[in-house]
């Protein structure tokens, strides 16, 4: 039985993105699992906090998916805390569509910090330096793309709806785990493939 994932972002290049890491590590994991992830729904991230706009977002990406599947929201922290406004926007989703398994996951404080994490094993990849390493602390570090960019050669600059999808197919997964938020973001998706794997099993036996 085929799952589905219905995702909603932030930003433009995370439609491609967020799927591609979905399936990545359900590749890894489960590799006889047939998933899905249909194309995801961008809202723009000061809107999803408001009030109402990220309950009629979760609605409509409930309906996307035919009320079978689950919901995978992420979003940059940016300013706030991930352990405070993560929690807080799981339990409106969640108020919303509790039939459905929801995740929510803050980047902190962009998405590009986990290649920062892992840049070790970026070198020599989409114009990044071969000698290149991570900083001390990856999530610490405001610019992320402006990090990137100044470690790449031949003038080249990070251009984020072409390379985040690049080095997102290629960043190593469980070295990015040392940050907090990459680890929150692995754990919370492996959850989501194992309950729908159960519910495809239970499903299965059914019939």
């Amino acid at each position: 039985m085929t799952v589905k994932i219905g995702c909603i972002v932030e930003g433009k290049s995370e439609v491609e993105t967020v799927p591609l890491l979905i399936r990545r590590i359900a590749a890894n994991l489960y590799p006889e699992l047939p998933i899905v992830v249909p194309p995801p729904i961008r809202r723009p991230r000061d809107k999803v906090v408001k009030e109402n706009e990220l309950e009629r977002s979760v609605e409509f990406v409930a309906r996307q998916i035919g009320g079978q599947g689950a919901i995978f929201i992420i979003l940059d922290s940016d300013e706030d805390c991930p352990a405070e406004l993560g929690p807080a926007l799981l339990h409106r989703a969640s108020q919303v569509r509790s039939d459905v398994p929801i995740a929510v996951v803050l980047a902190k404080c962009e998405f590009e910090a986990w290649f920062l994490a892992t840049a070790e094993s970026l070198r020599g990849q989409r114009g990044l330096k071969d000698d290149i390493h991570p900083p001390n602390d990856p999530e610490a570090i405001r610019d992320a793309k402006a990090w990137l960019s100044e470690r790449m050669g031949n003038n080249k600059t990070y251009r984020e709806t072409s390379d985040q999808p690049a080095l997102t197919a290629l960043f190593d997964l469980e070295q990015a785990r040392q940050v907090n938020s990459f680890d929150k973001c692995y754990r919370e998706i492996v959850r989501l493939l194992d309950e729908l794997r159960e519910a495809s099993d239970s499903t299965t036996e059914q019939v």
